[in-house]
């Protein structure tokens, strides 16, 4: 009831607030601030209630149930809040309404732009309403079915959250935008705040992005670090434009007649964040998305939300756009700063449209008769020769200055850069042209802002950045097209030359409390370990590579459990025998035994034997309302494990699971992909070089 209460107060204040601001006066100003504190204050106490419904195990909350377990360790239990549709719309509601206090507070806001801000939390309060995490169960649950094992990362932990604290700030542009509009401010007054609010929201947005790819790399095994897959590029979408938005914004603080298009990229921008989360939140991309949400209720409501943003936003600069600069030129020349500007705008525009459109094809063909989807060749192949020419842009616009004629530097020695760059690639195995095109183009585009930033035509932050984005590039084509990989059946202390590298599997290994496996190499006598999480009753719940280190790349196994692994399932009826490849089972009786806690403890008894003697096991199966867990139980000297599996309603019939002696599973050969990543550490480097160098930019 009291998440409830928060959120119906969340919505009503900033309604309110809306209206205090749309009145004029200082009285009613000083009331709409008052009443977005006060809002604020709401969100983060809905927040922080749902805070404690998870850590104090309120499995009678549906959200806590889905998302949380009483033996989920406490950072898990604390990322749990944003584990679910319900959970991360709060947290963007609250992100949203914290940097609406902090512009009420500062003062930097005029009253047209803290109502547009109050109106779009309150869209985002009928978001979290209209899926809640605070229903009740329909049932009574003894314990939460816990969170996706491959959600238990401590990058996970924290990536949802950096992408909606991009997602939230990028409506302060939107909101400094709509307020100069309506107010007719002169663009000096809030491009600064607009800019500086744009690269902490686009700084944000994108270390969230570098950090699932780091994620997928580090744990999902398949080898790469970006699949274009419909949710990841519903977060880069936005991004692009908000590069847009920030460097036509820049040229508009020397060109004003550029303001319409700044205008334009805001409206666009949010407007992209909202359509992204409708895309994955309303269930259509269901079948081709590996992380979309399926199935949901709220898809119409985001749609709604969406087409209000937009469609207002457009009508808004049609009215207001006769009182737009014109009659000036929006750069002096081909060859001036301003110019190159708006052509590198203009490329991330193509390319954001296209990556638009291939993630839109779900909803467009579904629009037509059967959804389907675009491959990821479509947005290599579309994408790459954009790429090319844009970081040629930047590194011309890093030569020349601002005005007609203004050239810092020569184009030559970029030119040598560009060269080692495609010797890089080169030597990383690339043949095919647009990648060693790409390579040189993205060397040349850091070195041309080292150049500007030794020139003084660039301040730190903004070297950084595009010195990050070249080498960003540049690993891409490095670790991404000169990528090799090799599937290797591997048997435990032999040694392989791949690669020019002596691979060596030594086993596997549980861990002390068999909650994990362990798969353990040495890579040029290395030793390396790839993770296998496990569920309660031993089944593989998720694993992760041994990934090997190195100055030249990375050597990266991804192990594939054998097909044929000596394990057996049967059906035992009471009093009757069933065999195995080695031993012959008799089931005699069962037990079952409900404790505090309401679980059922289930123990079966079975006569074991080889033919000489007979022993007695008593198996034990945990009754859970997601289903059964169980251990296996060693029989005959560690011959054979057993487990019980499930057991009929009338206890006349059980289900075992016959498994091969722990040090014969161990010991079994492995087949494992193994890749060579050459210098994907620079990836890692570039990201984090984009992302400080950009929020050392808004700093200044």
């Amino acid at each position: 009831m009291i998440g409830v209460i928060t959120l119906v107060l969340t919505l009503i204040l900033s309604l309110a607030a809306v209206l205090c601001f749309a009145a004029h006066g200082k009285r009613a100003d000083r009331w709409g601030r008052f009443l977005a504190f006060v809002a604020a204050l709401a969100a983060l106490t809905a927040s922080l209630y749902l805070w404690w419904l998870i850590f104090n195990n309120r499995f009678d909350i549906a959200y806590v149930a889905s998302y949380s377990a009483s033996e989920l360790p406490p950072v898990y239990k604390f990322s749990a809040f944003w584990a679910g549709q319900q959970g991360s719309f709060l947290l963007w509601l609250l992100i949203h309404a914290l940097a609406g206090a902090y512009l009420a507070w500062q003062k930097q806001l005029v009253a047209a732009g803290m109502a547009v801000h109050m109106a779009l939390q309150a869209l985002l309060a009928v978001l979290v309403m209209a899926k809640s995490p605070f229903v009740p169960s329909e049932g009574i649950v003894e314990n939460g079915m816990g969170l996706n094992p491959l959600l238990q990362d401590p990058w996970m932990a924290v990536h949802p959250p950096i992408i909606f604290v991009g997602y939230a700030l990028l409506a302060v542009p939107l909101v400094y935008s709509a307020a100069a509009l309506l107010t007719g401010q002169e663009s000096k007054a809030w491009l600064r705040q607009a800019r500086k609010w744009a690269l902490i929201a686009w700084s944000f947005l994108g270390a969230g992005i570098f950090i699932g790819g780091y994620w997928a790399y580090k744990v999902l095994g398949w080898g790469g670090f970006w699949g274009w897959d419909p949710v990841e590029n519903s977060s880069l979408v936005p991004w692009l434009v908000a590069a847009v938005f920030i460097h036509v914004l820049r040229v508009a603080q020397v060109r004003p007649v550029a303001l319409s298009l700044v205008h334009l990229a805001a409206i666009f921008t949010f407007s992209l964040v909202l359509y992204g989360t409708f895309l994955t939140r309303s269930g259509i991309l269901g079948d081709f998305s590996v992380h979309s949400f399926s199935g949901s209720s709220i898809g119409m409501t985001i749609a709604v939300v969406n087409a209000l943003v937009l469609v207002a936003g457009l009508l808004l600069l049609i009215v207001k756009a006769g009182q737009l600069p014109k009659g000036m030129e929006y750069y002096p020349g081909y060859d001036s700063r301003e110019f190159l500007l708006l052509l590198g705008a203009l490329l991330l525009v193509f390319m954001a449209g296209i990556i638009f459109l291939g993630m839109s094809m779900p909803l467009l063909t579904q629009l037509a008769g059967k959804p389907a989807a675009v491959d990821t060749d479509f947005y290599v192949r579309t994408t790459l020769p954009l790429a090319i020419v844009m970081m040629l842009a930047i590194s011309c616009a890093c030569l020349r200055g601002y005005g007609q004629g203004k050239v810092l530097a020569g184009g030559m020695p970029l030119l040598a850069v560009g060269l080692v760059g495609a010797g890089c690639g080169w030597a990383a195995g690339v043949r095919q042209i647009l990648p060693l095109l790409l390579a040189a183009a993205a060397a040349m585009g850091a070195g041309a802002a080292v150049t500007a930033w030794r020139k003084g035509a660039m301040n730190s932050g903004g070297m950084l950045a595009h010195t990050g984005l070249g080498l960003s590039l540049l690993a891409m084509v490095l670790a991404g097209t000169g990528s090799q990989t090799h599937s290797q059946e591997m048997a435990v202390g032999e040694t392989y030359e791949i690669f020019g590298h002596a691979v060596q599997y030594k086993g596997q290994e549980y861990g002390a409390e068999q909650k994990e496996k362990y798969y353990i190499y040495t890579v040029d006598g290395k030793e390396i370990r790839a993770l296998t999480k496990l569920r309660a009753n031993g089944e593989d719940a998720a694993r992760e590579p041994a990934i090997a280190k190195g100055v030249g790349g990375d050597i990266y196994i991804a192990p594939t459990p054998p097909q044929d692994d000596g394990r057996m399932q049967f059906v035992l009826k009471q009093g009757r025998m069933g065999m195995d490849e080695v031993l012959g089972y008799r089931y005699d009786g069962v037990k079952i035994d409900k404790q505090d806690n309401g679980l059922l403890v289930i123990t079966a008894d079975v006569s074991v034997t080889d033919g000489q003697k007979v022993e007695q096991a008593q198996v034990t199966m945990t009754a859970t309302g997601s289903g059964g867990t169980s251990r296996p139980v060693e029989v005959m000297d560690g011959q054979r494990r057993l487990r019980l599996t499930g057991v009929t309603q009338d206890q006349r019939q059980i289900r075992l699971e016959s498994m091969p002696s722990l040090s014969e599973e161990l010991s079994r050969p492995v087949t494992a992909g193994v890749s060579v990543k050459p210098c994907i550490w620079l990836l890692w480097l570039g990201s984090a070089l984009v992302c400080a160098g950009t929020m050392l930019a808004a700093r200044r």
